[in-house]
């Protein structure tokens, strides 16, 4: 039998125009306006505007949740099933949606509340590296204060997150194929979030979770669990904590996982997860065009 596993990207992924084929589908459409009330602005209209504002955090995060909650439901329908679920970042809310941890509204409201907290995080600076030495990184973080391993995402490809200055000097160390200072408010994934992460505490605590009936992986703890109390601490964690995406690709191996499906705008965790794991069959569902009939 075939394993398969659902992952849902997180921002960068966004693109304008994301979703809006989705509205031709009466239920899709509903989901839309639900958000819309809940949100008091309009997922489709920041999806189309043409000065890219659905790059912005405080967009960029509900946007995907609702554009990825939608492709879940409609694949759920469609009589799919994964065996297991994760989520990049912003994506593990998705996820835990789809696992049935809790509710559209309750997911929707965590979503908006983070997006707006990051958003106006202005301290910090990230920097993806390509290509770099890893041993060469490892030993250079932890001779290093201020900077963290933010995102690991493969072994060619990493996220830094701290200080500026911390950053500038890791870059400065580090040797890599291709550094790219990112475009983001502060330093996601760090400590330095931590503030963010304790005003955020007081709304996740309210949200009642369910044990998952999907088996989750999260972003601190790529161990699947369907456990209530222990996926809520790890999405308490998330915030500051790495989003350790290689070890959930390798996880997936460990569990069988024969095929995985990316749910959501663009193709950028099957690009990343094929480098760990390239024996594994890759598919993305980002569009009605990409559902099986």
């Amino acid at each position: 039998m075939t394993h398969t596993a659902w992952v849902f990207p997180g921002q960068g992924s966004q693109a304008i125009g994301m979703g809006t084929d989705l509205l031709d589908v009466p239920a899709a459409k509903a989901r839309f306006e639900q958000a819309e009330q809940l949100l008091g602005w309009s997922v489709v209209e920041i999806c189309q505007h043409k000065e890219n504002k659905v790059s912005q955090t405080r967009y960029t995060q509900p946007c995907m949740y609702v554009v990825e909650t939608v492709l879940a439901d409609l694949l759920t329908a469609k009589g799919q099933r994964p065996n297991y679920v994760a989520g990049h970042s912003l994506g593990e809310y998705a996820a835990l949606y789809t696992a049935g941890v809790f509710d559209f509204e309750s997911g929707l409201r965590l979503i908006q509340r983070r997006a707006e907290l990051m958003d106006s995080a202005s301290d910090g600076m990230m920097a993806a590296l390509l290509g770099c030495d890893r041993s060469q990184l490892d030993v250079a973080l932890a001779q290093t204060t201020d900077v963290v391993l933010a995102n690991d995402n493969n072994d060619g490809q990493v996220v830094i997150s701290g200080t500026p200055d911390a950053v500038e000097a890791m870059l400065s160390q580090v040797k890599s194929k291709r550094a790219i200072r990112l475009n983001v408010s502060g330093a996601f994934h760090s400590p330095l979030m931590a503030e963010a992460a304790n005003q955020f505490n007081p709304l996740l605590e309210s949200v009642e979770f369910q044990p998952a009936n999907i088996p989750v992986l999260s972003n601190v703890d790529p161990l699947p669990s369907t456990d209530a109390t222990a996926l809520k601490d790890r999405l308490r964690r998330q915030m500051t904590g790495t989003v350790r995406w290689r070890e959930i690709s390798t996880q997936f191996a460990a569990e069988n996982v024969q095929r995985v499906i990316e749910v959501g705008p663009g193709k950028v965790l099957t690009g990343i997860i094929k480098r760990t794991c390239p024996n594994l069959v890759l598919e993305n569902i980002g569009s009605i065009a990409d559902l099986p009939t």
